[in-house]
């Protein structure tokens, strides 16, 4: 195989023996730097584990690399586990995480991690992941790091290389094999250049019929439209539903595709799929979090056969997920970013982008982008598409139970881990000392709630250790011995109500059953105490509330009702109920495997578990059937 020369660059570097970070644009040929190593370590019989940021992701590459290597190939997510002795295993960065602290004996057959998305670090919500698992990567695993382009990788290496006493080799690429030309829509003008919109004194609202007129005479199709919000994505299927991009034998292709990917999924009684239908004949779909995996499995899968000529979809289409279209679309330069619109960042408007222009197809990608200039300025536009990419920042939040975990090998030496992270790293003096104040903060917090005594882990503290993001709540209806007396339904309803987050403004339902209102009374009473403990010692963000918006419809899943009929009694998307009984699963399964939970708590959990994962939720079926 002949390689580009950054490719090369990198497989030299790893058949030396070394880590390496690899900084290149979405689109540059990343994957087949991994693939080096997957092929080379199998032949040598070499484990190696590769890391992915999202699970649709991960179950991504198994299928791909199920298809190259076989047997060889493993998953781990969580709710999937497939092969999972296989020598290449594939898994998201929490289970790794998971593993280095919990059981580090497990990698020890592994040689190399691959982390794909490795600036995930950056990610607020998940980025102590990537930084925990990287602080305490056993002294015998190599790296490859893959990230899109981030200015500071060498900072980023030279962290690495300090805490682990071993060279880290940086590679970086800044030119896509298939070069991006930018085009603008303002004031239903379309044009290629920014300055062509400064003479709009009046500016006309922009059209998508023009701009989908547009790409279809210059033959730009097909293209990925990327919106900010689901019932966006929907809204703009529905009002491009009289265009027709097929001909007539690409029509009866693809809907005979399309009929026979529902039937194989169970896909045929879906209400979204039966909607998809007539767009589908012409050519169009949407794609979002909100649709059942199942069918966003569908979606992706027509699109591969090139038959799909115009998608709207969230930007989680664009991670890592391989995908490449002719053209992208951007709806807006502006998304929700945690807690509030703001422009696009530089290297997430990038990560979109770079889905324009398929290698080996396409000479170059083209990239429109939809302006509406009482939303963003020209020179913010300029900002975000032509702005260096933002440095990857540690997002260091360091959980109770990775404390615990942490002081069960090194009492209270686990204040020496801190200096190692990324954080420490990069941190001013202050900034530092806040940290090991939150760091110290929440051991006093877990000594005085009893989680350690007398210099060791209590029972308490060693089922929380195996709780990560929901300890203290649910370590605390253990300890209480709530946990022993639920049956199979209470468990369903506390494990969903533990990860459910609901949407702004999302309501209870009306009726809840008088077990689920008893739990709630207690869960709610229990996090009033812990919210109290964790206000007196300033610790942030507080410990997550359980939410029982959820509770009806897994009550309902558990009496064995049909999918359909579950969804009445929850206004959540459906996509979302399947990943959140996904998580209940997931959650289920740590308590389970907690040393401390006994033989009766698990039997009941290990039944709970049977009846939830069924069906359309039972993740691995998709896999198996896929």
């Amino acid at each position: 195989m002949i390689y580009d020369r950054f490719q090369q660059e990198a497989i030299d570097h790893i058949n030396n023996g070394h880590s390496v970070i690899v900084s290149a644009p979405t689109g540059a040929g990343k994957t087949a730097i991994a693939e080096h190593i997957i092929t080379d370590s199998i032949e040598k019989n070499i484990g190696v584990i590769y890391t992915a940021p999202i699970k649709a992701l991960s179950n991504q590459k198994f299928r791909d690399f199920q298809a190259k290597y076989g047997d060889k190939i493993g998953i781990l997510t969580g709710d999937v586990s497939l092969n999972a002795f296989a020598p290449v295993l594939i898994m998201t960065t929490e289970i790794f995480r998971n593993k280095v602290l919990d059981e580090p004996d497990s990698l020890k057959k592994y040689s190399w991690i691959i982390f794909d998305e490795i600036h995930y670090i950056d990610n607020p919500e998940r980025g102590t992941v990537w930084e925990e698992s990287l602080i305490f990567l056993p002294k015998h695993m190599n790296l490859l790091g893959l990230s899109a382009t981030i200015p500071n990788i060498k900072e980023f290496a030279s962290w690495i290389e300090s805490i682990h006493n071993k060279p880290v080799k940086t590679v970086i690429e800044e030119k896509r094999p298939v070069p991006l030309h930018f085009f603008f829509q303002a004031g239903n003008e379309v044009a290629d250049k920014i300055d062509h919109f400064r003479r709009l004194r009046f500016a006309k609202p922009n059209k998508l019929y023009g701009l989908i007129n547009y790409l279809r005479s210059k033959e730009d199709l097909p293209c990925i439209y990327f919106v900010f919000g689901r019932r966006r994505a929907e809204e703009l299927a529905e009002d491009l539903a009289n265009f027709n991009f097929l001909t007539g034998p690409e029509r009866t292709e693809i809907t005979n595709m399309y009929q026979e990917l529902c039937e194989r999924f169970d896909l045929k009684s879906d209400r979204t799929a039966q909607n998809l239908y007539q767009l589908i004949q012409n050519g169009i779909a949407y794609h979002h979090a909100g649709m059942l995996p199942t069918l966003k499995e569908v979606i992706e899968r027509l699109f591969t056969s090139r038959l799909l000529k115009v998608i709207f979809t969230t930007e989680t289409f664009a991670l890592g997920i391989n995908m490449p279209s002719r053209s992208v679309i951007f709806d807006e330069l502006r998304k929700f970013y945690g807690r509030y619109v703001r422009n696009l960042k530089t290297r997430d408007f990038y990560q979109m982008a770079g889905r324009a222009g398929r290698r080996g197809i396409d000479d170059e990608g083209f990239v429109y982008c939809r302006i509406n200039l009482n939303r963003i300025t020209l020179d913010e536009v300029r900002r975000v598409i032509y702005g260096k990419p933002e440095e990857v920042k540690s997002q260091l939040n360091t959980s109770y139970a990775t404390i615990l975990n942490l002081y069960e090998k090194y009492q209270d030496d686990l204040f020496k881990i801190y200096p190692l992270s990324l954080h420490y790293f990069q941190s001013r003096k202050n900034e530092q000392k806040e940290a090991l104040r939150l760091i110290d903060a929440k051991l006093k917090l877990l000594k005085e709630c009893g989680y350690i005594a007398n210099n060791s882990l209590t029972q308490k503290g060693i089922f929380a250790k195996s709780i990560y993001g929901y300890e203290l709540i649910l370590s605390e209806l253990y300890d209480q011995q709530i946990m022993e007396q639920l049956d199979e339904f209470g468990l369903g309803v506390v494990a969903v109500a533990a990860v459910f987050e609901p949407r702004k403004n999302q309501r209870l339902p009306s009726s809840l059953s008088k077990n689920t209102r008893s739990i709630k009374r207690t869960c709610e009473e229990i996090y009033e105490d812990i919210k109290h403990k964790e206000e007196r010692y300033r610790i942030y963000p507080f410990s997550k509330l359980p939410y029982f918006h959820m509770s009806t419809a897994m009550e309902a899943w558990l009496r064995g009702t049909t999918f359909d009929k579950t969804l009445r009694f929850s206004d959540t998307d459906e996509g979302e109920v399947v990943r959140y009984f996904r998580m209940s699963v997931q959650i289920l399964r740590e308590i389970a495997e907690a040393k401390v939970t006994s033989y009766l708590l698990k039997d009941k959990i290990k039944e709970t578990i049977r009846v939830i994962n069924r069906d359309v939720v039972d993740a691995e079926k998709q896999l198996r059937e896929g």
